[in-house]
Order: structure tokens, then C-alpha cells, then sequence
């Protein structure tokens, strides 16, 4: 089969994402296949779904050795994605964020069915890095709803990782590579062994890899928190209030800091806060070990026995500051008399913070262990029609720990007791302190069990072609959960105490989809197919509903095809969601009477129900006949999401609930109804637990312009990607942001444009790639307000240049190396920031990073 050249456009929509690589011609030679989106196998690519294909030489010329730094790269990705370079409660993990929506709401698939949620505690999205780089054939992102097509979770897109099924021989690679200042070195190894026999083929692959850690402290940008002084004209090196040796605050009104020698001095905002960066990674390390099998063996001519199997084994860490703690205690005589020249007196309360330099830093390590197996029939009836039955379970099992904790409980009773005294700095020594450290340890995990069958094919002949069908069902059962540490659990920490997470739903489906063929080589109209999809589905956790998608295609001639898609989809709660152990958490909040923290009890809710969607896209896809090689596609999308899962904004509550005077109001309302306002000596005691209460929207343009031609001997490949965010609102409650064009402090950042433009080159024994990746500039969201109150109101727009080639020793030897931010790109500060006084989920915060690498076949 002949690929048209529309087809081969629509493939090709894909390449400015990446550096553009040089095809497989085994694609030319495949009568039918099944493109992400569809359940229904057709003989060319063309869909009424953008659908963006990321292949394996792809990978291998960026050098990632983790599917995260390819997907987190393409310019539908925004918002925050965890990543190696988030330290502060990333668990390790590694996630993809289409469009901006959230991972929970971006599918990943592995051919084509679900891959089990991994990573720490009761998971909610997939651990990218339970998939290995070296067994990818290829990736197809589906940048469009299909909850018609895949069920829950579809909502901003989906991601089918294909693996190797048909691989022959062996090969190995092996990589390394570290920062331009000599940290966060990278070591990689996989084998990849396949073998064809008389009734089948049987691939297996084994990859582990190695990375180090690099620390805020070797970075300009990162050795210090910044604060911002003279009304953010200026900045100076800040940090935290609660210090070492301790920092007190007495009943008069004085804040003091103790010093080393057991002195106690006026605290001094200036010079006395701590740089808790210091201690701080900057880059995460990581060990995981990966093992992949596939097996297809024939039964019979017409029925094929297909098995999958994955094993991941992830051990990462993180690194912050010693532990803060606080306490109060009553002020004694047998605790000396060094506070009474500040004013203190006897039987006063003394409010005490320390940060727990004496004992170390917080080091915080995850192991997390990842199953995922598929066993199924598939086959081929009298009639051609396509059939397949298959089990996919999947399980992660995962033990995270957090050491040089501290036993507050056990602490302030001593204190209480007289055994121990705050204010002798030689209370506190690390050797006096180990009846008082603890290690916290949690365990957590979930399961997934899929029952699946199938059947596609053509129904009847009509006169512009074959009307093409699919039909399946499927029954899902997912468990998840979650223990904390019997400390913790016990709220005898210095955090609040959390319950345990535990639950189960299934759910049962059943979905139908059809291709339908309307014209065939009429004037203005070479082709034109609608599509149709329906699916149906009943939670045991809140009921039954369906979604549904309608599409066409449209090819005036050989050079322009318009396409567009409209659908309904949804995400239904998870186990955590549903389930998650309730917990008190100290939120700031404003009001004239009221104490500024309040006690919020945040936690999951049994009565949410699932998030909705509407969406579109409409697009072109247009290859000129009078320059061969180029084509350029042009995609609208807009996604509408309502019933999104959430909790409200904490002084939202309050101003709605809360008059100016302390009193109850509006109890009757929803918001006032769950919260369950409780006020007692001016404190506020309420509850915001997830609810359906918001409203998402975002929309926006894909632009792609891909380039193939012969020059000077040389074959070239160009590639231009664009992402152009016209909206992305989110309303809460009656309130609504726009965050387009907004960088935040935990939600990452929106900027208008995303774009890459990319350049490959191939002669017969090298091949190189450039690309260059840009990122508009973005208003914080902390200085809308008052922009002129801060110091950085707006980050600068960022590029960065990517550079890889190879060399081709021998027909199987391969060497190859790159340079990624080429030019050191570091990132920008900006007011309001998340970590490292930028946003680690947007950019590149590792710097200039060198690789090099070997592949040999055999």
C-alpha cells in the first residue's frame, strides 16, 4: 500500500516537535493499521483527529533516556509536568501535561490500552518512567478528546507509546552524559534481543538507568532565596524565619535568635533568615531498572496468541532543608534566666521555631515497583473481520520514607516533664537528640484488572467505499491505597495527622464506532468520510452516563484536506479522589477578627462524580503541489471542562461565610453547607474537601510546517511546531482566572506561543540535528494586582538550542553525541516564584547538558 501524500503530511504534522528524523519505509508495506484515535483499522493514516508520531530515532537524536524529555519538549505540553528538576514533592515522578489540563487529564496508553497509574502513595496519573525509552517503536499523541473511543481520562489527549513487536537481533546502547558544571551525570545501558520463528516473534528488552543529583548551592541563579526589598526595587539573599538555634517569639512583642554559644539576641530580619536552597536539590537522582517481553505466536492461520509484560523498579530521592519545627511552652525558672533581660517573666508562653541543622537534612527516598502483563487472543473471521479478547492488569506497589524527622509529641512532653530544655543550645546536639528522630515510612499502591473485547471491520460497500465499524466491551476494576506512617497517622509529628487512603471502584463499557464514507472523486470532494463514535459506561461509584464523537474528513484534491472533530468526554474521580484519607492543613487566610491560619480538613470526597467536557477541533492539512516535499497544518482546538473535581479557595469560604463581625452567614449555600464553618476564640475550623465546583476552558491553534528535500547530496527534513494559547480560564466557585499567558507559583506556566523549529541532515555515513525550542514571556500571577510592586512582574521570552549528530563507524556501529541548551540558557527569576527562584516545571533549570553514546547492532 501507497501512502497518499496527504497521508504522509498528516504523519509528518509531528516532526517540528522533535528533531525530525528519517523515516521507516516498513510503514509503506502495512495494508491496515489503527491510528490513536480510532478503534478502527483503515490503510491510511488520515483521521479527523490531529495526531502527532514521535519515532524512535527521534528519541535516540535528542538523547533522552526518559520518555519525559521527549513529551515534555512538544509545544502542546503546559502547565505543570514533574519533572528531574522538582524537588519539593515531585515522589520522583515524571508525568506528561496536554494542552495545560493537568496530568490526570492527558490518557497514556501502551499499544493502544491502558497503562497502569504508578508512583508513590494511591496514584492518580502514570509514572512515565515505568515505560523504557529503548523498547519505544514509536509514540503517537492524539492532541483531542477520545473518551468515546478510550473512556475515562481522555480529556485534553491521549498518549499510545507502541512498543518493539517485530524486532530482529540485538542491540545495545549505551550513553552518558552530565552539566556543564560537571553534575547530574547520566548513565544509560539497554539490551534490546528479538527473534523471529516459523509462527511468530518474541522481543525482549532491558534498560537501566542511572542519574545523579546536582544541588541548588552550584547555581548563581538558585544558591539563595531572593527576596524582594524597597517596595521590589531591589533584591537581597533572603530565607527562612524559622532558623537555627532558634527563634523565639515572647509575649511582649520580641522576636529573638539564639546563637551557637547559648546567647539570645533582638532577631534581625536582614542577616538572621536561613537559606534553606543551600541544602536543596536543583536535579534529582534516579536509578530504575526496566524489563519488557512481547510475544505474538499463531495458533492457528487466522488467530494470533499476543502477550505484553513490563517490570519497572524506580529508586529516586530528594533532598530539602532540616525540618522545621514549633512549639510552645511555658517559660520556667529551671530553663535560666537568659530571656528575662528581653522581658520575658516566668510562667510566660514562649511561641518556638528551629530549623533541625543539628540533625540534617529532610531526605526523602521512594521505591516503587511497577507490574503491567496483557494476555490476549486476537484473529481473523471468514468475512475479514477483526477480532481480539485480552486481560490487562497492572499493579504498583510503592515504600517512600522521609528521614531525620522529629518526634514533637515526645519532645514537648519532655519539655513539659522538665527533661528537657529549649533554651540550652546542648539540648539539641545530634547526639542528645536520637531518642527524638524518627524515619517516616509509607507504603501505598494500586491495581488495575481489564477485561477487553473487540471486533472491527467493514460492514457493507457503499458507493464512495467501505462503511467500517468497531464494537467492544470492557470491564475495569481499579483499587488503590495508602498507609501513612503510625507517627504521622497519630498526628504525634509536627505535621497534621493523616488518615489512610483506601477504595475500589469498576466499572463496566461498551462502545461502538463507525467510518463512514459520504462522497468519492467528485469535484471537490476526492474523499469525504464522517466518523461516529459512542461509548457507555457504569461507575459502582456513582452511576451510568455516555460520551460520544462525531467527525469528518473532507480532501478536496491531492493537496487539501480540512478535518475536525467534536466530542464529549469526561474523567471520573480516582480512588484518592473518591477515598483519600481526610487531614487537618493550616491555610492562610484574611479577616479582620479572625486568626490568620485557619485549620482546613482537605481530603477525598465518596460523592464526587465525573468531570465533563465538551470539545472541538477543526483544522487543514495542505501539501502545494508546486514545491514537493513541504506541508503545513493548521488545528483549532477548544476544550470546555465542567464539573471539574477541586477544592474551593480557602478565603473564598470564608468571605461568603463569615460576615465582618465573626458571625455565621449563608449556611444554606452549597460552599457554607460543606465547609461546616466552626469558630472558637477566634479561630476558623472548616472543611474543603474536593468537590465538583469549577470550570475549566482552553483554546487555542497547532501550526505545523514540515520541509523534506534533496541539497548538496545531502538529504534534509525541516520542521516548524507552534502551539498558540488563545484561553485557558479556570472558574472556582463564581471566581474565574485567566491564566493565559501567566507564569505561577505551583500550577507552572501558560505562555502564548510555544514553538520549535528543527533542521536534520543525512548523508550515507553521518547524520546531525539542530533545533531550536521557544517559549514566549509571561506575566507572574502574584504581581496582577500591582505590577509595579514587584521586582520581575513578567519573565523574558526563552530559547534554546538543542544540537545532536551521529557517525556511522560501520554498518553496526553507531556513535553519537549532542549538546542540549547549548548556549547555557539560564533560568529567569520572577516575583511570586515556585522553587529555585524560577519555575522548574517550565524551564531548563540543569543548564548546558553534553552527551555522548554508542549503539551497536549484531
Amino acid at each position: 500500500m501507497k501512502k497518499t501524500a496527504i497521508s504522509i503530511a498528516i504523519a509528518m504534522s509531528a516532526g517540528g516537535a522533535i528533531t525530525p528524523v528519517f523515516a521507516d519505509e516498513q510503514a509503506a508495506q502495512i495494508e491496515k493499521i489503527e491510528v490513536t484515535g480510532s478503534r478502527i483499522k483503515r490503510s491510511d493514516m488520515e483521521t479527523a483527529s490531529p495526531v502527532t508520531f514521535i519515532g524512535a530515532d527521534a528519541i535516540q537524536a535528542s538523547g533522552a533516556v526518559t520518555i519525559d524529555d521527549v513529551l515534555q519538549d512538544i509545544t502542546a505540553a503546559a502547565g505543570a509536568m514533574t519533572n528531574p528538576g522538582v524537588n519539593n514533592g515531585s515522589g520522583g515522578n515524571a508525568s506528561i501535561n496536554l494542552r495545560g489540563l493537568g496530568a490526570q487529564r492527558t490518557l497514556v496508553l501502551v499499544n493502544g490500552r491502558r497503562m497502569i497509574n504508578s508512583g508513590t502513595g494511591a496514584a492518580s496519573t502514570v509514572d512515565l518512567n515505568t515505560i523504557p525509552v529503548a523498547m519505544i517503536k514509536h509514540i503517537e499523541v492524539l492532541k483531542d478528546g477520545a473518551s468515546a473511543v478510550y473512556g475515562t481520562d481522555a480529556v485534553a489527549g491521549v498518549v499510545n507509546i507502541i512498543l518493539k513487536d517485530d524486532f530482529e537481533g540485538a542491540e545495545l546502547n549505551a550513553q552518558t552524559g552530565l552539566s556543564g558544571e560537571g553534575d547530574a551525570e547520566q548513565h544509560n545501558i539497554d539490551l534490546t534481543v528479538g527473534t523471529s520463528f516459523d509462527r511468530g516473534n518474541m522481543v525482549f528488552g532491558v534498560q537501566y538507568m542511572e542519574r545523579g543529583s546536582a544541588s541548588q548551592a552550584d547555581r548563581d541563579f538558585s544558591s539563595c532565596p531572593l527576596n524582594e526589598t524597597d517596595g521590589g526595587k531591589s533584591l537581597t539573599c533572603g530565607g527562612s524565619t524559622i532558623t537555627p538555634n532558634g527563634h523565639l517569639y515572647l509575649e511582649n512583642g520580641k522576636e529573638l535568635q539564639g546563637d551557637e554559644e547559648g546567647n539570645y539576641a533582638e532577631y534581625n530580619p536582614e542577616t538572621d533568615p536561613y537559606n534553606y536552597a543551600s541544602d536543596s536539590y536543583l536535579y534529582t537522582p534516579m536509578q530504575r531498572l526496566n524489563l519488557t517481553g512481547v510475544l505474538n505466536y499463531e495458533l492457528t492461520d487466522n488467530t494470533s496468541l499476543f502477550t505484553e509484560a513490563m517490570y519497572s523498579k524506580r529508586w529516586s530521592e530528594q533532598q530539602m532543608a532540616p525540618q522545621p519545627v514549633w512549639f510552645d511552652f511555658t517559660y520556667t525558672e529551671a530553663m535560666g534566666d537568659d530571656l528575662l533581660e528581653h522581658g520575658a517573666e516566668y510562667g510566660d508562653t514562649v511561641h518556638y521555631r528551629r530549623r533541625m541543622t543539628d540533625t540534617g537534612t529532610r531526605d526523602f527516598s521512594q521505591v516503587v515497583d511497577t507490574v503491567r502483563t496483557v494476555v490476549g487472543v486476537e484473529g481473523i473471521l471468514d468475512n475479514d473481520w477483526s477480532w481480539d479478547v485480552a486481560v490487562n492488569f497492572g499493579r504498583n506497589d510503592s515504600v517512600d520514607q522521609l528521614s531525620n524527622l522529629h518526634n514533637i509529641g515526645s519532645l514537648t512532653e519532655d519539655i513539659e516533664l522538665g527533661n528537657f530544655n529549649p533554651l540550652d543550645q546542648a539540648s539539641w546536639s545530634a547526639d542528645n537528640m536520637t531518642d527524638y528522630l524518627y524515619t517516616e515510612q509509607n507504603t501505598g499502591g494500586s491495581q488495575m484488572l481489564n477485561f477487553s473485547a473487540s471486533l472491527a471491520g467493514d460492514i457493507i460497500e457503499l458507493p464512495a467505499g467501505y462503511l467500517g465499524f468497531a464494537t467492544g466491551i470492557e470491564k475495569r476494576t481499579e483499587k488503590a491505597w495508602y498507609t501513612p506512617d503510625s507517627l504521622t497517622s497519630q498526628g504525634l509529628a509536627n505535621d497534621p495527622k493523616v488518615e489512610p487512603t483506601s477504595g475500589s471502584y469498576d466499572v463496566n463499557e461498551a462502545f461502538v464506532e463507525f467510518a463512514i464514507p459520504i462522497l468519492a472523486d467528485k469535484a471537490f470532494a476526492q474523499n469525504l468520510d464522517l466518523s461516529a463514535a459512542i461509548r457507555a459506561f457504569d461507575y459502582s461509584s456513582f452511576g451510568s452516563d455516555s460520551t460520544w464523537k462525531l467527525g469528518f474528513t473532507w480532501k478536496l484534491n491531492d493537496q487539501l484536506m480540512f478535518r475536525g472533530v467534536k466530542s464529549t468526554a469526561f474523567r471520573a474521580p480516582t480512588v484518592d479522589e473518591l477515598y483519600g484519607g481526610k487531614s487537618p492543613s493550616f491555610e492562610q487566610i484574611s479577616h479582620p477578627l479572625l486568626d490568620s491560619q485557619a485549620e482546613v480538613i482537605v481530603g477525598g470526597n465518596a460523592n464526587l462524580t465525573p468531570e465533563e467536557a465538551d470539545t472541538l477541533t477543526f483544522g487543514l492539512v495542505y501539501e502545494p503541489s508546486f514545491v514537493e516535499g513541504l506541508s503545513l497544518t493548521l488545528d483549532y482546538y477548544d476544550i470546555a471542562i465542567t464539573n471539574a473535581i477541586s477544592e474551593v479557595n480557602n478565603q473564598y469560604i470564608i468571605d461568603n461565610c463569615v460576615d465582618s463581625n465573626g458571625g455565621l452567614i449563608n449556611q444554606s449555600s452549597p460552599v457554607c453547607a460543606s465547609a461546616n464553618m466552626q469558630i472558637s476564640n477566634g479561630k476558623a475550623t472548616f472543611n474543603n474537601q474536593l468537590q465538583n465546583i469549577g470550570d475549566e476552558t482552553t483554546q487555542g491553534y497547532d501550526v505545523n510546517v514540515a520541509y523534506s528535500f534533496d541539497a548538496a547530496g545531502l538529504n534534509w527534513r525541516a520542521g516548524w511546531d507552534t502551539s498558540i494559547l488563545k484561553e485557558r480560564t479556570v472558574t472556582m466557585a463564581g471566581e474565574t482566572v485567566d491564566y493565559t499567558g501567566l507564569i505561577t507559583s505551583g500550577l507552572g506556566g501558560y505562555a502564548d506561543i510555544k514553538s520549535s523549529l528543527s533542521l536534520a541532515v543525512k548523508a550515507e555515513s553521518w547524520s546531525a540535528n539542530y533545533k531550536v525550542r521557544y517559549l514566549s514571556g509571561m506575566d507572574s500571577f502574584s504581581c496582577l494586582e500591582d505590577p509595579t510592586s514587584c521586582y520581575a512582574p513578567s519573565t523574558p521570552s526563552m530559547v534554546y538550542h538543542d544540537i545532536s549528530g551521529s557517525y556511522f563507524v560501520s554498518d553496526t556501529i553507531k556513535l553519537t553525541g549532542g549538546i542540549n541548551n547549548l548556549f547555557d540558557k539560564q533560568p529567569p527569576y520572577y516575583s511570586g516564584n515556585n522553587d529555585s527562584n524560577t519555575d522548574p516545571y517550565t524551564y531548563d533549570t540543569l543548564g548546558r547538558y553534553v552527551y555522548a553514546g554508542m549503539n551497536i547492532q549484531f
